[in-house]
């Protein structure tokens, strides 16, 4: 009998066990976590400069919000004064006047305040009406209605229709250009007579629309296109709000692999009324064939021919007399070209020149080109470093304003502004402090403003002077003051080396406000490692985060850049060529690793991950292809298979033709892996991944016998789940990593 009850007591001391760690959490937590984003908006001051530039007086005017509400000011470089821009309280008044309504000085209902050269006048939207206010005695004179941009949504991810274009006129007005049973015509616009340019179009291949004229009227080019099998996806709404019954749509949606139109430039004389032929016959297996530019003196066009796999990239210069086509850029890499990216052309018709952007050297860099030989003439900027973009090229001048990241020491992510000679000589760095910097550069380049931060350092501005960088007054500096007084704990960034033990990986780590470092807390990681980009936040956030609300469920919080992303060397971005299953996640994990052993806070035995899109295939292929670390995944709207999401996508990091690592890179392919927990969730009509990607998944999964759960949300898009995903989300974590039972939602009071 003691035998018997001492049994007895260890069942029901494994019982209270059980029922204390799955018992409910406080919904206070919860609470908390939904009010964080009400409770940090708005207190944040002076931290928005967006400067709107008075044409080339070296003023500009921008809204600066205050506690009191919005102040307009005028910014004079000049004389660097700061001005208001006008009297509010006269304006508010005599808005109310013509509305009929009391108006705050400080909350005006206007948009697209532009001012004047003469500083008299300036211009405004309000109640859909372009308005003037004279500021001589604030009297408001309505114009004109404003013209609404189209509603709805377009659809992105089919061929561009090359028989939908309006007819196209001549730019000396006497000409018009159009397709008729799949050729060519002109109509003289003097006696309406019309001339067949084109005999050889019909439904197999047929002329594009799309028709360029030179400048001078006198020829004129078009792409005799052939035609692809179109890819089409099929939806079925179950629930649409104006019916009962469900609806069927159908979309084309071209996937990795599909045929692809091909185009072959053509070229015209109009006088004669001749067509002058154009060799075609290197310009095979064609992605793309686009940016058809004319030449300003008409001797030639220029097209950009993307060869299918994104391996070879030509600029391609067509004689406009012989039709003679010549390659003046070359690109080439045996992984992939970032096209859709990095790509950068400036033509310099004067000098017969060209700058072009590329990674050859294992960096994104510019080179100076010779425009009719196709020769590197120098390479323009060089180091191990990567210009991020380009603000000004001076012809004149043979300099060029363009922003990079990696020279300073620290972050590698951070932009500063840079100026340099055409010839690579003469580097200067045009912002100073660290952070990250956004410009904004007057319209004849003397001024710009600068405003610079960090992830957990606010804003502050300046103006500087546009030839040197020279500060010449400060604008304003944030006032974060309120946003402290609610506790909230701003991102810690942190480094640690990747994979190959001499990379530094970046991130950043997010507590909650009751943190209490002698507890431990699981670590969520936000992931999205979509190669077209780098994601973590570089800038000071003027409020709370989703990855705020998560950590204060009693989580630590990351988001981290592994290799495989971009903005970082060539090999860095690489990693992820014919390999998106690689995620950087051996990167990530050792970060984490890294982090844990400075913080043991940090229990990284109870690791979870999140994502939406590629962020989705991300975190269901964390527990797939790294069970070891990664025990729990909330994946959202995954293309969970890259053969069946969108083709430029896809084929820019997998390349083509479509191989086995297609395969290899699959969660459907490599479900029967799964050992951890995981939750997918899915927008009925995602209009970015085939929802039927995720639908693959939850198939194979099933098929191989495993535990999971699925959230399937009718009529939703590409989502991350709404408010009421996030509340499932946030359920599968407090379950499964903190080990307690989530409130009973259907029986709390809301």
């Amino acid at each position: 009998m003691k035998s018997i009850r001492k049994i007895n007591s260890g069942i029901i001391l494994i019982l209270y066990s059980s029922l204390t760690l799955l018992s409910q959490p406080d919904t206070s937590d919860y609470r908390r976590a939904d009010d964080l984003i009400k409770l940090t908006t708005g207190k944040v001051f002076y931290d928005n400069v967006k400067p709107t530039w008075i044409n080339s007086t070296g003023k500009f005017l921008y809204e600066s919000n205050t506690p009191s509400g919005i102040r307009y000011y005028i910014i004079d470089g000049t004389d660097q004064s700061k001005s208001f821009a006008f009297n509010q309280e006269r304006f508010a008044e005599a808005l109310g006047n013509i509305s009929g309504q009391k108006m705050d000085p400080g909350k005006l209902p206007v948009r697209n305040i532009v001012f004047a050269e003469t500083m008299r006048s300036f211009s405004f939207i309000y109640d859909n009406y372009n308005w003037i206010c004279n500021l001589r005695n604030y009297r408001l004179i309505r114009g004109d209605r404003t013209v609404d941009r189209p509603g709805g949504e377009t659809w992105a991810w089919g061929f561009r229709d090359e028989l939908s274009n309006t007819p196209v006129e001549s730019p000396d007005k006497k000409w018009v250009a159009f397709i008729k049973n799949y050729n060519l015509y002109i109509r003289s616009n003097a006696d309406r007579k019309e001339y067949q340019l084109s005999s050889d179009g019909g439904t197999g291949e047929y002329y594009s629309s799309f028709i360029i004229w030179s400048p001078d009227s006198r020829k004129l080019t078009t792409n005799r296109v052939k035609p692809a099998e179109k890819h089409i996806i099929h939806y079925i709404e179950s629930s649409p709000e104006d019916q009962i019954q469900p609806k069927h749509y159908a979309y084309e949606y071209r996937k990795p692999g599909d045929a692809v139109p091909q185009m072959y430039p053509q070229l015209f004389d109009v006088e004669s009324k001749a067509q002058i032929r154009v060799d075609d016959s290197k310009i095979l297996n064609q992605y793309s064939l686009d940016d058809v530019k004319w030449s300003k003196d008409n001797s030639y066009f220029t097209y950009e021919y993307n060869k299918r796999g994104h391996q070879v990239y030509q600029v391609i210069k067509v004689n406009a007399i012989t039709g003679e086509s010549t390659v003046i850029v070359n690109e080439t890499s045996p992984t992939f070209i970032n096209y859709s990216g990095k790509r950068f052309r400036y033509d310099i018709e004067q000098t017969s020149e060209l700058v072009w952007a590329s990674e050859r050297d294992g960096w994104n860099h510019l080179y100076l080109y010779d425009s009719n030989s196709g020769s590197v003439k120098n390479q323009i900027t060089k180091g191990e470093w990567v210009v991020r973009g380009v603000i000004w090229i001076n012809e004149g001048g043979r300099q060029i304003i363009f922003k990079a990241s990696g020279i300073e020491p620290g972050d590698p992510y951070y932009v500063h502004c840079y100026r340099i000679n055409f010839d690579g000589t003469g580097l200067t760095r045009l912002t100073d402090g660290e952070g990250n910097h956004d410009v904004s550069f007057s319209p004849d380049k003397k001024y710009f403003v600068d405003t610079w931060a960090t992830v957990n350092t606010p804003q502050i501005s300046v103006l500087r002077e546009g030839g040197t960088g020279k500060k010449l007054m400060d604008i304003e500096q944030a006032d974060i003051s309120q946003l402290l007084k609610t506790g909230i704990r701003f991102p810690e960034v942190f480094s640690a080396k990747g994979r190959d033990g001499k990379t530094d990986i970046w991130g950043i780590i997010i507590r909650p406000i009751n943190f209490d470092p002698s507890k431990k807390y699981p670590v969520i990681e936000n992931i999205y490692a979509g190669p077209h980009n780098s994601f973590v936040p570089k800038s000071f956030i003027a409020r709370a985060t989703g990855m705020h609300q998560l950590a204060e469920l009693g989580f630590i919080v990351v988001q981290i850049d592994g290799m495989g992303t971009s903005n970082r060397s060539k090999a860095f971005h690489d990693v992820c060529w014919k390999n998106l299953k690689d995620a950087g996640l051996p990167d990530r994990i050792l970060w984490m690793q890294a982090a844990a052993a400075k913080y043991p806070y940090m229990d990284i035995s109870r690791v979870g991950i999140y994502g939406t899109s590629a962020g989705g295939q991300n975190a269901a292929g964390a527990v797939l292809f790294h069970p070891e670390f990664y025990k729990v995944a909330v994946a959202a709207c995954g293309c969970h298979d890259n053969r069946m999401d969108k083709m430029w996508w896809n084929e820019q990091w997998m390349g083509w033709p479509v191989g086995k690592e297609y395969a290899e890179s699959s969660n459907v392919e490599n479900a029967s892996k799964l050992q951890g927990r995981l939750l997918l969730i899915n927008g009925e009509m995602d209009n970015n991944v085939d929802p039927s990607s995720t639908a693959q998944l939850v198939n194979a999964l099933i098929k191989a016998d495993k535990d999971f759960e699925y959230l399937l949300i009718p009529g939703a898009k590409h989502t991350s789940g709404g408010p009421y995903g996030e509340r499932k989300r946030r359920d599968f974590f407090v379950k499964h990593l903190l080990g307690a039972e989530p409130p009973l939602w259907n029986q709390v009071i809301k």
